[in-house]
């Protein structure tokens, strides 16, 4: 799926930046790229009639989930059965049995078959549901038509989660599969773990597909609606008036639009594409790097899963996994969030005074009253807020009526456009728009559909055979019941997952196995600082070489090498590794309390966490960056270093301790600094 979009770019300024350093990667580099190493983006190739008919099959898929979430009462395992069965139509329409098989028009009559009969389980399980449902266990599990389809129904999922998501995920739940069958593991009958992980909800069907189907193809719509009101180009120009014309102004424009248009897309790649095709070139050409600009671009926008209010589609699993509303996760993730986003904001600042670079020019910037007339474009997005926190309406429903209101402002657009004489009308909606957001919608929910049934799959295995009680065992016998290292284990598990697994799933994977431990007696971390934790590891995979999926996408646009800007991000999104630890030590950041702390002191707790995590921050990243007022000496940069990881564990000692190590630093290197340029 091809998030590329022509966008109006704002003129930077002119540099002596070598004329190669400038060039810029093109839509088909893009492209290029992510079908090399994302399999999301090796679809089929449809055009004229077929093309038209596979579109409304996708549209129609995307108005049968409206459907299903806002209208359907009938029991879960119907809609989640008609749900999965319709993914697999959809899903075989639009991936190929692997990268580069692909000829126009074509759809093969293996792919037909495949489709046909695998979704014939799900709907045989739909419409008869209740049948099965008061049916002994029994009789089901020695059934051969329904064991037949059981096995049918999950080896045609297996087979599309391969194509549209990759070998990983399946390597993981295979390995458990085997586990819960073989003698030498659980030694679980064949027909009990076919009926377990098929017609029961611990299974394909389980929490990850339930959140899936109610929640996020819902938001994924929303995205793609709000997408197609400019709202993207919108908040580019806003990201220009706040602080395009500071020192390196364009690095620091793509840091804040992608945080504001991740709140949209909550996708990495996508929104490194959407908002790197501006903001890409305009660093360049301010002299920045390549590598460089294509991280800044992949690890600001990788933060978009985290930056509420929508967040990632893991955000709506977390909140079914541990009963915690929506509401509240998106309240506790604002601190994260934001020091997430600082300590990005502040390495680039550290970059553009290393390398003594200006901003843009301000005659050359958009001016805010020529956007004021344009704040109604926020209008979906201060509504769906609104809807979230009040919760006065279900969380699919406030994403319908959002979807609604972001038409109305496209109708709006045009009428304002020409009143204003706009000379930029791309983001006028449209009838066209509208299929197209429904088309994108449908199959932007495929992948992530298909990676949450395997989740399950995962999932259920450890839950039929015991499986976390001896990975608990395990961990504790390396960690010796210490917390940092059993978080450390975590951290490692979770990257390592991540570097083939999507980030949703390397949620649900870790929460079912990992989270769990974290959160035992033995170690003693709250439930919703364990799942922060595992959610936080999984989304970095998308920047974590060697599969770094969003810095692979900054690269094609940047022209970089892919590998460098993969290593930039990493070292860019340093808050990403550091801010995890800070609030599974320090619950406070999460704004989780003993219970009779006070109100008073719980702000002073949160205050003086943010201040003294930023104070930290700033150290680890000028001692990444090697530079602060002048260049630092090997010594400074560790002792910054330490010194900025001192404030950011939790205790009064050590946040003095740090504060003196980095304000000494900061003091010395500024006083050098004077002394040598007198």
């Amino acid at each position: 799926m091809s998030f590329w979009k022509k966008e109006k770019e704002v003129p930077p300024p002119v540099s002596g930046a070598p004329a190669d350093s400038q060039e810029i990667g093109s839509a088909a580099d893009v492209d290029e790229v992510m079908k090399k190493f994302d399999r999301e983006s090796n679809v089929r190739v449809w055009e004229g009639t077929p093309k038209w008919i596979v579109k409304l099959i996708t549209i129609a898929f995307s108005l049968f989930c409206i459907y299903l979430t806002l209208i359907d009462r009938n029991q879960a395992e119907f809609r989640l059965c008609t749900f999965l069965g319709g993914i697999i139509i959809i899903g075989y329409l639009n991936f190929p049995i692997r990268k580069g098989h692909v000829k126009v028009n074509s759809l093969p009559w293996y792919d037909i078959i495949i489709m046909v009969v695998g979704s014939v389980p799900f709907f045989y399980f739909a419409f008869n549901a209740e049948k099965i449902a008061l049916t002994d266990y029994a009789i089901v599990s020695t059934d051969p038509m329904l064991l037949s389809f059981a096995v049918v129904g999950i080896l045609v999922m297996v087979e599309l989660c391969r194509r549209s998501v990759g070998l990983p995920i399946l390597c993981v739940a295979g390995v458990l599969i085997v586990y819960t069958l073989a003698p030498f593991g659980a030694n679980i009958r064949l027909g009990k773990a076919l009926f377990d992980l098929f017609y029961t909800t611990n299974g394909i069907i389980g929490t990850p597909i339930s959140a899936c189907q109610k929640f996020i193809v819902m938001f994924i719509i929303f995205g793609a609606f709000l997408e197609r009101t400019g709202i993207s180009n919108f908040f580019i120009s806003l990201a220009n008036c706040v602080a395009g014309s500071s020192s390196g102004g364009p690095a620091k424009v793509a840091v804040i639009s992608s945080a504001l248009c991740g709140m949209v897309s909550g996708s990495s790649v996508g929104n490194t594409v959407t908002t790197g095709s501006v903001t890409i070139p305009m660093m360049k050409k301010t002299g920045y790097k390549g590598e460089f600009a294509g991280a800044v671009e992949a690890a600001a926008s990788t933060g978009g899963q985290i930056m509420p209010p929508i967040m990632g589609a893991a955000a709506f699993i977390m909140a079914e996994t541990t009963g915690v509303v929506y509401q509240k996760i998106v309240v506790l993730a604002i601190l994260p969030a934001f020091l997430y986003f600082a300590g990005i904001f502040i390495a680039v600042h550290l970059e553009a005074k290393k390398l003594g670079l200006k901003g843009i020019p301000k005659d050359q910037l958009p001016k805010f009253r020529k956007l004021a007339p344009k704040l109604y474009l926020l209008l979906p997005l201060i509504i769906l807020v609104v809807l979230v926190s009040t919760g006065s309406n279900t969380m699919a429903y406030s994403a319908a009526i959002a979807i609604i209101i972001s038409i109305i402002v496209g109708v709006i657009n045009i009428f304002v456009n020409k009143a204003l004489h706009f000379e930029d009308t791309s983001d006028n909606i449209s009838f066209m728009k509208i299929v197209d957001a429904l088309e994108a919608g449908g199959k932007g929910t495929i992948s992530v559909a298909a990676a949450c049934s395997m989740a399950g799959i995962v999932a259920g295995c450890v839950t039929s055979t015991g499986l976390a009680s001896d990975l608990l065992r395990a961990i504790l016998s390396v960690s010796g019941g210490v917390k940092i290292v059993a978080l450390f284990l975590t951290m490692i598990c979770c990257i390592v997952l991540g570097m083939g697994v999507p980030t949703t799933a390397n949620y649900c994977i870790m929460a079912a196995t990992c989270a769990p431990i974290l959160m035992s007696d033995q170690i003693g971390i709250k439930m919703i600082c364990a799942h922060f934790f595992v959610f936080y590891f999984g989304i970095v995979a998308d920047i974590t070489p060697p599969v770094a999926l969003a810095a692979y996408a900054g690269s094609a646009i940047a022209k970089s090498p892919p590998m460098k800007t993969a290593f930039n991000a990493t070292k860019l999104a340093i808050a990403a590794f550091v801010v995890p630890y800070i609030f599974a030590l320090n619950p406070a950041m999460l704004f989780q309390f003993d219970a009779g702390t006070s109100t008073a002191s719980m702000v002073f707790q949160a205050v003086m966490i943010v201040i003294t995590s930023l104070a930290g921050l700033f150290g680890v990243a000028a001692a990444l960056n090697g530079h602060l007022y002048r260049p630092m000496n090997p010594l400074f940069r560790l002792l910054i270093a330490a010194g900025g990881l001192c404030m950011m564990i939790p205790g009064n000692l050590t946040d003095v301790v740090g504060l003196v190590v980095v304000g000494g630093i900061m003091v010395y290197q500024r006083m050098a600094a004077k002394g040598r340029a007198a």
